[in-house]
């Protein structure tokens, strides 16, 4: 196994601002940690090109079938895997984003810290959950060094996927291997070397953005609504009433009676609302609009005024 020269990087250097950390008081620490996260916004503002660019990839991947998936060990993959799981009941989706932890899904919850370098098991799971040309693939690593990760993308490139890497210091080998590389160098941490610190915040905002943005390409969202919730307990049947009442501009008991008669989906709810329509007359514009719903009550605001639905 190749011996990683980690010493030298940003994210394992001493935070000047805590080398007496032992000896701090509990209200200046905290203070020192909260001002340390103010920086992860500024990295991360620093990288929005490349975000962007990811977005763009993973809605393609989307678009054309493919799926998107987060791969990294540790930390860094538990980050993957939480963006992932909540992209169902956040966007109705079943499995578009998906995560590969290193380790398997027992290191979720208990660290298994040598799976980060076996090379080998990297493409064997990336077999086992079926990834396939077109799909994106997405390595996090807060040193950009992890093997585990490295071989992931190497292996994805093989079979002629998009790759994107997310590191947290600059020029990594992890952002050589990808077509895109999100480099947000958050700095030393507050307690040296521990990047479930400001990296792993940085993974995290960085990792939100590309499933939110890239659901809002694919129409999953109408204003600033999340119009593909699918309702799966009370809570969230109360939610999506509430969304088609802000969307469609009309009392909960009409937003509840178009919701009962599309089965409770949504985005259905709304254009039935806004357009007078039925549940299968507003399915067909919503198709016709390809899933965005101020598309299909645009058409059907047109068909509408021109006297017929």
């Amino acid at each position: 196994m190749k011996k990683l020269d980690i010493g030298n990087l940003m994210s394992e250097a001493r935070n000047d601002r805590t080398k007496n950390m032992d000896q701090m008081s509990v209200k200046d620490l905290l203070a020192v940690m909260n001002a340390e996260d103010g920086e992860v916004v500024k990295a991360v503002g620093r990288v929005l090109p490349a975000v962007e660019e990811a977005v763009r990839l993973a809605a393609a991947a989307l678009r054309a079938g493919g799926h998107v998936y987060y791969i990294g060990a540790g930390a860094s993959g538990r980050i993957g895997v939480m963006d992932a799981v909540e992209c169902g009941p956040t966007f109705g989706c079943t499995d578009e984003f998906q995560a590969i932890l290193a380790g398997g899904e027992g290191a979720f919850i208990k660290a298994r810290e040598g799976a980060e370098d076996d090379e080998e098991a990297a493409a064997a799971d990336m077999k086992r959950h079926g990834v396939r040309k077109g799909d994106l693939v997405i390595g996090i690593a807060a040193s950009g060094r992890t093997p585990y990760t490295i071989a992931a993308l190497r292996y994805a490139r093989s079979l002629g996927c998009p790759t994107v890497a997310i590191a947290n210091n600059r020029g990594s080998e992890l952002g050589r291997e990808a077509d895109v590389a999100i480099e947000a160098e958050t700095g030393p941490e507050v307690l040296t070397g521990s990047t479930r610190l400001k990296a792993a915040s940085a993974q995290k905002m960085i990792c939100n953005m590309i499933s939110t943005v890239t659901m809002q390409q694919l129409g999953k969202t109408y204003q600033n609504l999340m119009v593909d919730m699918r309702p799966t307990n009370e809570k969230l049947y109360d939610r999506a009433a509430r969304i088609v009442e802000e969307a469609a501009g009309c009392t909960k008991e009409q937003a509840e009676q178009a919701l009962g008669q599309c089965g409770y989906h949504t985005k259905t709810a709304i254009v039935m609302v806004l357009c007078g329509l039925d549940a299968a007359g507003a399915d067909r514009l919503i198709d016709r609009a390809g899933g965005i719903v101020a598309r299909a009550c645009q058409a059907g605001r047109r068909s509408a005024g021109g006297g017929s639905k």
